[in-house]
């Protein structure tokens, strides 16, 4: 069940402050630098997206023993780290930003260096994934031919997520799905014919032949990205939300991590691909790499993850898998949750007494308008959503959009499910459902003084 993301590190300097004049020695923007910040980058800061949303993880890399190699050491605590020494200086990438806005980068040690060793140590841990991400930022580690032979035996076993870098080799054959955006896609192309690439389309179906792996996910930008698998006659579009974002920094890691963690979750790739955008969306929209945690304070020295920015972020599916793995049991409850009451928090407090996880099927807000009326719901889903999972009780929320929680609970597979003691007597609507997987269907105390009605009415009065 462990995530493994095997490539090239470096170190991170964002030197931030505000230009408000000219140089006088040229006219060059002078930035006041009010604000130095360092982190894991390249391979570093996908593990340390997925370290932050509470995935096990393990990064497999190579460090330079010098002051930039400490430092990333440091900046990857909370990561199972196995490191090769590259017997080269570490990278160091400086980028300077005047408000939002780069000004100029700076890049040390960043040369071709030639391809390096990999350890024993190294090939075991990328042995033990659940699911693998490529992470090649074109130092070399994705060439090594130990590593690439082990790769290409994985690829029929588990999913391999290939990001690929212009400097870097080609993926190994059989990866589950390769993610160049438009422009590197199209200098793979270019390089390997001389011709010009033609469309996003074109360039998919191109790249998909050439690789041989089993799909390539094209981005660009806000334009979403284009899917092509094996098999299909055509390419997919994915569309992606429009946001304000300044810095397109760290989009690209974002993606592969959501596509791992998708696909680790069992999810079909057109699906996992979706989500993946819009969590690249997302991951902009909150501010991108200039919003991460800073993982230089205390906890990182302690040798702890620092904590998540935002909400706790357990992805339902991954969760369930794990724990029957453990031989735990998986309780499931559903419901819209629009104000959350006295009488749910008791209700989510005794499900979860139930088993190993508590987990919620959440209508979607299309989906309580549907059942409740155009008024409803009051609070958005993200909102409810955020407010279960903050719920000691609650593990993992899952929104559906259905009228009924049967497509959901027939994808989560629980070994119990719960609904409200309003039901006993009453063989409950998912019951045949439930059992067919050799669930059961159970009912905890209800409480009629407490409703999402009457404390809405409540709150008409006042208003």
């Amino acid at each position: 069940m462990r995530i493994v993301v095997v490539g090239d590190v470096m170190l991170d300097v964002d030197l931030s402050g505000e230009a408000t004049r000219l140089s006088p020695d040229a006219p060059v923007p002078v930035v006041d630098i009010s604000g130095v910040r360092r982190r894991a980058g390249g391979a570093g800061l996908v593990a340390r997206m997925l370290a932050q949303d509470g995935w096990p993880v393990t990064l497999v890399t190579v460090l330079g023993n010098d002051d930039a190699g400490s430092q990333l050491r440091a900046h990857l605590a909370g990561v199972q780290l196995v490191a090769g020494t590259s017997g080269y200086p570490s990278p160091v990438k400086t980028r300077v930003r005047a408000g939002s806005h780069p000004v100029v980068r700076f890049d040390q040690g960043c040369e071709k260096s030639p391809v390096p060793d990999v350890s024993p140590a190294m090939l075991r841990a990328v042995e033990q994934a659940g699911v693998v991400i490529v992470a090649d930022y074109g130092r070399g580690l994705a060439a090594n031919p130990r590593l690439r032979a082990l790769l290409g035996r994985l690829a029929g076993e588990v999913p391999i997520v290939w990001d690929p870098h212009p400097s870097g080799p080609e993926p190994v054959p059989g990866v589950a799905v390769v993610t160049p955006n438009i422009s590197e896609a199209t200098k793979a192309v270019q390089a390997g014919s001389g011709s010009a690439a033609g469309s996003a389309d074109t360039v998919a179906e191109i790249l998909l032949q050439r690789w041989r792996s089993r799909a390539v996910l094209v981005t660009r930008g806000e334009e979403g990205a284009v899917l092509l698998r094996q098999g299909d006659t055509s390419a997919r579009a994915v569309p992606a939300p429009r946001v304000e974002a300044g810095d397109p920094c760290g989009a690209g890691d974002r993606l592969a991590a959501s596509l791992a963690v998708h696909l680790l979750a069992g999810r079909d790739l057109p699906e996992a691909a979706e989500l993946a955008v819009h969590d690249a969306a997302d991951f902009l929209a909150a501010g991108g790499v200039s919003a991460l945690p800073d993982t230089a304070g205390a906890d990182a020295a302690a040798g702890h993850p620092a904590p998540a920015a935002g909400r706790r972020t357990t992805e339902p599916l991954l969760l369930a898998r794990s724990v029957r793995e453990r031989g735990g049991t998986v309780v499931a409850t559903g419901g819209c949750f629009d104000l959350i009451h006295a009488g749910h928090v008791r209700s989510l407090t005794a499900a979860r007494g139930l088993g190993d996880c508590l987990i919620v099927c959440l209508n979607s807000d299309d989906s309580v308008r549907r059942l409740k009326g155009p008024q409803r719901p009051i609070i958005g889903q993200h909102d409810r959503a955020e407010l279960l999972l903050a719920m000691e009780c609650v593990d993992a929320v899952m929104v559906f959009d259905e009228d009924t929680p049967e497509a959901a609970l027939d994808r989560l597979r629980p070994d119990i499910w719960v609904k409200g003691g309003d039901y006993k007597g009453a063989r409950l609507p998912e019951a045949d459902l439930v059992e067919r997987w050799g669930g059961r269907c159970l009912t905890v105390p209800f409480h009629p003084a407490r409703s999402t009605t009457g404390l809405a009415d409540a709150l008409a009065k006042v208003s």
